[in-house]
């Protein structure tokens, strides 16, 4: 893939994630997709990224701003910096108790892609910063 068919992925996919468009993010994957989360493990495949989606949609409505994507010459990779908006809906296992709680959030996420798929998603925030915005 060249840069720019890289950098109008990531844009499809950012784009189906803010429209809430899940069946169009996963599209955006390969099968065999590995998923970096933010400190946590790496999960494999669309079936385990779709049932991630399905538990941030319980817990979470978020909308990302200002996204900047960048791109390495080749394609080979990508990195995109956002703005999240969200709010705290349902209670995440481990995390403070969700009250409907706003927060703002920087961050950031780094793709791989391979045949004209993301291969690869590492996506990156500060979550002391996010504990502290919901009153953990």
């Amino acid at each position: 893939m060249s840069a720019a068919e890289t950098r109008a992925l990531v844009e499809r996919y950012y784009d189906a994630f803010n429209a809430g468009d899940r069946d169009g993010m996963l599209a955006c994957l390969t099968d065999d997709v590995a998923h970096d989360i933010n400190q946590g493990e790496c999960q494999t495949g669309k079936a385990a990224f779709a049932a991630f989606l399905a538990h941030m949609d319980r817990c979470y409505r978020e909308r990302l701003d200002d996204i900047v994507v960048m791109t390495s010459p080749d394609g080979a990779h990508a990195a995109a910096r956002f703005t999240v908006h969200g709010d705290y809906l349902a209670t995440d296992p481990g995390l403070p108790p969700a009250t409907g709680q706003h927060y703002v959030l920087p961050a950031g996420a780094f793709f791989e892609s391979r045949d004209g798929a993301i291969a690869r998603v590492a996506v990156h925030y500060n979550l002391a910063d996010w504990i502290r915005q919901v009153g953990g």
